[in-house]
């Protein structure tokens, strides 16, 4: 179905108002315009208050232009307020997560707008996590990934050229630097519902897609839409344990994957994978939370949890 009315919400850090606009009239071409308004967002706020006010004008597509960040506060909006109207992304940011996990072009402005404005509608799920980051309890959603601690800034911010030319191998480099920079703390993992485990571990992600950038899969279990979270915890001390670690992602679940000797994520020593619908995280000390890719700051007590179909996202049709 076709946009009728679309909001976009664009970040001006990444483009101008007039290169978007260029771009949306390439995609339009000679079809029929649809209404158009234009909401910039802000330090303050980077875009949920901009969706509400799309929302409130009567756009049945709300599109985020910019960043991860962007994309992360529209998705919120349009959640929480369990509206019918559809999420459009025009890709800006240097991670783009969602849009690689959903297959929306990353490289021509035109095409994703042209996917915003008429392609077809995917049912996903929405990650959540609650967490008192110093100002009392905070309620954000998260599109692909969420990670604590240093590894995990680690994991994602591996370099972005090495990983597009030789996958997993792009992350020895920095595994490397981990063998003497991992910090094992104690942690407590409650998942849907059941007792505490006690753990000891340097790394928590949970996740709602599992692809990174330069192709790499991460949560080779984790798909959009299937209702459930995928986390992976690593334990990962010395190098003995960072070994079995590369072992575990390259190998097991890695390559066997794609000659199809595996068909799901496999657990090892020092990796922990685990499919679930809710996790209450408690750290023995405060780290650093992390939501697709943006720290939100520091915690010790985290729920994750999952908003099955919570958004409708325009991809390019089939």
């Amino acid at each position: 179905m076709n946009a009728t009315h679309v909001g976009i919400v664009w970040n001006p850090a990444k483009t101008s108002k007039e290169d978007l606009g260029e771009a949306l009239a390439e995609a339009i071409g000679d079809g029929e315009a649809p209404r158009v308004s234009w909401y910039e967002t802000s330090v303050e706020d980077p875009g949920r208050g901009q969706a509400q006010e799309a929302l409130d004008a009567g756009a049945d597509v709300v599109v985020a232009a910019g960043g991860d960040g962007t994309v992360r506060a529209v998705a919120e909006c349009l959640a929480d307020t369990e509206t019918e109207s559809a999420l459009g992304i025009v890709p800006m940011g240097t991670g783009n997560l969602l849009s690689r996990n959903l297959e929306v072009p990353l490289n021509s402005l035109p095409d994703a707008f042209a996917a915003a404005l008429g392609g077809d509608t995917r049912t996903v799920d929405l990650a959540w996590a609650q967490a008192d980051c110093g100002d009392g309890d905070v309620r954000l959603a998260f599109t692909v990934m969420a990670g604590i601690g240093i590894d995990a800034h680690m994991i994602t911010e591996t370099d972005e050229d090495l990983k597009g030319k030789v996958g997993w191998l792009a992350y020895v480099e920095s595994l490397g630097r981990a063998v003497s920079a991992s910090d094992i703390i104690a942690m407590g993992l409650a998942v849907d519902g059941g007792e505490t485990e006690r753990h000891q571990a340097h790394t928590l992600i949970v996740g709602n897609c599992g692809l990174l950038t330069g192709g790499v899969t991460l949560l080779p279990d984790a798909t959009p839409d299937d209702g459930e979270l995928d986390m992976l915890v690593l334990s990962a001390d010395g190098v003995s344990g960072w070994l079995d670690t590369l072992r575990s992602m390259v190998w097991d679940n890695g390559l066997k994957r794609l000659v199809g000797a595996s068909d799901k994520a496999e657990s090892s020593e020092s990796v922990d994978h685990r499919r679930l619908t809710e996790v209450v995280v408690d750290l023995e000390q405060p780290r650093m939370l992390e939501l697709d890719g943006d720290e939100v700051g520091e915690t010790a007590r985290i729920t994750f949890s999952v908003q099955p179909a919570a958004l409708q996202v325009r991809v390019p049709r089939d």
